[in-house]
């Protein structure tokens, strides 16, 4: 009798214990960082360059960045790292021919010169930062400020401090690839292109600079792990759990006073044997479930495998047929997926049985593909176990 009471304790508790998810609720602005290696980026670049004087002031020429006499090219790498979705810092090389524009000519006398800086530039994600960090985004807006160095060629002993100010665009192509394009603006010390004014601008802090404005086309390439994890809510799991821990109380209370019915029943001679054979018979046709995670056939909880050992059992002693059912939410995933994954979960369950003694000539496999049969939605990424 006291195995009988254990069954039917068993059977109450199927639907309820085993619906434990591994999906858990999770918080939109914070996520899990990673490690070191993670994050990186490499990106290669064509730029336009457009040269500001601090000597040309006073001699009319023209501001279009795109007049001949200012416009030259070049290219630039950049490589860094993202440590958060919001902020990040990449050190980034140049090497560009350039003019100086400081003569009242023709664009064609103009003096030009090579150059090449570096220089470090940290960065946010104006992106990341108000919207929130979302896997597979395609594009990412980035705001950074940096400083370094520039060496003008025609000057061997010219090397000037230089600040950056820029805003870099950034299009997911792949998980690996993505193209650039970088819109910036620097300034240097006078004399950086090689031609310092006498006229001294003091009250105005810019017209004392070089200025150098720009654009840079290219491509990238992410390194090592991408992306992040986002932190879990716990509040939110904390609550759900309390609810699967309400109902599961619930389902023992009812087993329990299933328990006393019976108990009672047999106390005043009232339970005939065919009666407990009628029991027996209905827990053995009780399906057992076993829940699984999304788009995986990798059973979730080793717990969902108790009831299963149950009904094994039951099947070896009566050398029964077990029928093995997968399901799929029909929620998520194309019907093509959800039928693989429902045939998947269904076989990962079977060969469970095989495992615990069942032959496998007495299992019948079913895939049902996606359903909708249970609520939560995320409660029908099982396989059910039945003695047929």
């Amino acid at each position: 009798m006291k195995k009988l009471m254990m069954l039917l304790a068993f059977a109450g508790l199927t639907t309820v214990a085993s619906a434990q998810e591994a999906e858990y609720p999770t918080l939109k602005h914070q996520i899990v960082t990673n490690n070191f290696w993670g994050n990186w980026f490499i990106d290669l670049g064509v730029d336009h360059l457009s040269s500001y004087s601090d000597s040309e002031h006073g001699l009319g020429l023209k501001k279009n960045p795109f007049w001949t006499g200012r416009r030259n090219w070049g290219a630039d790498l950049s490589i860094g790292k993202w440590a958060t979705p919001v902020f990040g810092m990449r050190i980034k090389g140049q090497a560009n021919w350039a003019t100086t524009v400081a003569y009242n000519c023709d664009a064609s006398q103009l003096p030009t010169y090579n150059q090449y800086s570096i220089s470090v530039q940290p960065m946010v994600s104006l992106v990341n930062l108000f919207a929130g960090y979302k896997p597979g985004r395609i594009y990412n807006g980035s705001l950074y400020a940096g400083f370094g160095f520039l060496h003008n060629t025609s000057m061997s002993k010219n090397m000037s401090m230089i600040c950056d100010l820029g805003y870099l665009n950034t299009f997911n192509v792949t998980k690996r690839f993505h193209i650039n394009l970088d819109i910036y603006v620097r300034a240097g010390e006078a004399g950086m292109d090689g031609f310092e004014s006498d006229v001294k601008h003091t009250p105005r802090v810019f017209k004392s600079r070089d200025l150098q404005v720009g654009f840079s086309a290219g491509v990238g390439v992410n390194l090592g792990k991408v992306g992040w994890t986002n932190a879990p809510d716990v509040d939110a799991i904390m609550a759900m759990n309390q609810a699967q821990l309400d109902a599961l109380d619930a389902s023992l209370a009812d087993a329990e006073a299933e328990n006393a019915r019976l108990k009672a029943q047999i106390a005043n001679h009232k339970c005939k044997g065919e009666e407990i054979v009628k029991t027996v018979t209905e827990f053995a046709t009780t399906n057992a479930s076993v829940f699984f995670n999304i788009n995986s056939t990798r059973v979730a909880s080793k717990k969902d495998l108790v009831n299963v050992k149950e009904l094994a059992e039951l099947a070896k002693s009566k050398n029964a047929k077990v029928v093995v059912t997968g399901y799929a939410d029909s929620k998520t995933g194309s019907a093509a997926r959800n039928q693989t994954l429902s045939q998947g979960r269904a076989e990962t369950v079977a060969n469970e049985l095989v495992k615990m003694g069942v032959s496998r000539d007495n299992i019948e496999i079913v895939a049902k593909g996606g359903v909708a049969d249970l609520e939560p939605y995320t409660y029908n990424r099982r396989a059910t176990v039945t003695l047929k």
